[in-house]
C-alpha cells in the first residue's frame, strides 16, 4: 500500500514540476510511510526525490519505533551528536525545486534556507492534498468504521443510557471521550459538550457548568481509529439532544435545521461544486429568518487529519469527485439563548453521496 502510494505522490510530484519533497510532523508522513513523527526538536523528516529512493532521516533513539519497508523507504539514523539538517540539505544536493511539509517546524525550514541558495521552495500540499483528499476503497471502509463506532455512542446519548442532566459539560465530555476509546479508537481528538447559551459557541470548551432540566445539550465528538497499517482515521459527529419537552421555538430552529442537513448532503453529487453543498442548506436557514445565525462553512473533509480539504464553502468550486470524505454540518447560533447543529460524514459515491453516520437525525428528548 505505502509503496503505491509512493509512487501517486511522484506522479504529483512530476505534475506539479517538484524536485524533491519533505515531510516532517503531521499526517502527510504516516499517509506515506505508516511512521507518525512525535513533533519533537529532534528533525524527522522524509526525503522523497521525483528521481530516486526516499529515505527517513530519524533520530537514532526513534528508530526502533519505525516498522521497516524496503520498498518504500530506506532509514537514516543520527545520532546526538549529528547534524540532520545537514543530513536533509545533503540529499537535497543539486535539485532546485523542493516542496516542503505544512506542519514542518519553521526552524529546520529557516536552517535549510541559510545552507541552500538558488531553490524554490512550495507548500507540499501542491502534491499531497490532491492524494488524500480522494479517498481508496479501504480508507472509506476506515472512515466507516469510524463512524459507526460513534453512531453507537450517539444512539446510547439520544436513547438516555449515558447520564447528563447534573453532570458537569466537563464530565459529559470526559464520558464521551472513554467511550470512544472503549469503541477502539486508538485516540479522542475533541468531545464538546455545550448546555443551553453555550451551545450558541460553536466550539465551546466543556467546563464547569452544571447541565439543567429543559435545556439543549449539543456534543459534538470523534477521535482516530488506526487501521489494519497503523494509519488512523477519523470520526466526528455532533447530535444534539434537549433534556425535557423542548419548547416551540427550539423545535422550529431544528426542524429547519435537519431540512438544511438533509437537502446538504442530497446535494453531494460527483461533479457538484463543493460551495454549492454550503449554499443549499444556508439557503434554507436564510429563508427561515435564521441566516444570520449560521455563521460556519459547512464542511470540511476527513482522513488522517479531522479537518483537511475539500472544504465545503462558499468560493469553493472544485468539483466532487469520487472519493472525497467530508462532514456535512450546517449549524443555527442564538447568543446568549441556544445553538444547534447536526453533523454526519458523507463520502461523494459514484451514485452520489454515502453518509458514513447513521445515528437517527431527530432532536432526542431524555429526562
Amino acid at each position: 500500500m505505502f509503496a503505491a502510494r509512493i509512487e501517486r505522490a511522484r506522479a504529483q510530484m512530476q505534475a506539479a514540476d517538484v524536485d524533491v519533497l519533505l515531510l516532517s510532523v503531521g499526517a502527510d508522513l504516516p499517509y506515506l510511510t505508516g511512521y507518525q513523527a512525535m513533533p519533537l526538536e529532534r528533525l524527522t523528516m522524509l526525503v522523497l526525490p521525483a528521481d530516486g529512493d526516499a529515505e527517513l532521516i530519524i533520530p537514532a533513539l526513534e528508530a526502533p519505533l519505525v516498522q521497516a519497508q524496503d520498498d518504500v523507504f530506506s532509514l537514516v539514523p543520527w545520532g546526538e551528536t549529528e547534524d540532520p539538517v545537514q543530513l536533509a540539505v545533503d540529499r537535497i544536493g543539486s535539485r532546485t525545486s523542493v516542496a516542503i511539509g505544512e506542519t514542518t517546524w519553521s526552524t529546520f525550514l529557516v536552517q535549510i534556507l541559510n545552507r541552500t541558495s538558488g531553490i524554490t521552495f512550495s507548500d507540499a500540499g501542491t502534491v499531497m492534498t490532491p492524494l488524500r483528499s480522494v479517498k481508496d476503497a479501504a480508507e472509506i471502509e476506515s472512515l466507516r468504521n469510524a463512524s459507526h463506532a460513534v453512531d453507537r455512542i450517539a444512539a446510547r446519548l439520544q436513547a438516555g443510557e449515558i447520564p447528563v442532566v447534573g453532570q458537569t459539560e466537563a464530565q459529559l465530555s470526559a464520558e464521551l471521550g472513554r467511550q470512544i476509546v472503549a469503541e477502539g479508537h486508538a485516540k479522542v481528538n475533541f468531545a464538546i459538550v455545550a448546555a443551553g447559551e453555550n451551545a450558541a459557541s460553536p466550539h465551546h470548551h466543556a467546563g464547569s457548568r452544571v447541565i439543567q432540566p429543559n435545556e439543549v445539550v449539543l456534543c459534538d465528538f470523534g477521535g482516530t481509529m488506526s487501521d489494519e497499517f497503523g494509519v488512523g482515521y477519523c470520526s466526528d459527529i455532533t447530535r444534539c439532544v434537549y433534556t425535557g419537552e423542548p419548547p416551540a421555538e427550539f423545535r422550529e430552529l431544528y426542524d429547519v435545521l435537519f431540512e438544511a442537513q438533509a437537502a446538504s448532503v442530497a446535494a453531494a453529487v460527483p461533479g457538484t461544486p463543493v460551495e454549492e453543498i454550503d449554499r443549499t442548506g444556508r439557503k434554507i436557514i436564510a429563508d427561515a429568518g435564521y441566516g444570520e445565525y449560521f455563521i460556519h462553512r459547512t464542511g470540511h473533509g476527513i482522513g488522517v487529519e479531522a479537518h483537511e480539504h475539500p472544504y465545503i464553502v462558499e468560493g469553493n468550486d472544485q468539483p466532487l469527485t469520487p472519493g472525497h470524505a467530508f462532514s456535512v454540518e450546517p449549524g443555527i447560533y442564538v447568543p446568549g439563548k441556544w445553538g444547534a447543529r447536526l453533523e454526519d460524514i458523507v463520502v461523494s459515491g459514484v451514485d452520489g453521496p454515502d453518509p458514513l453516520n447513521t445515528a437517527d437525525h431527530h432532536l432526542a428528548v431524555i429526562n
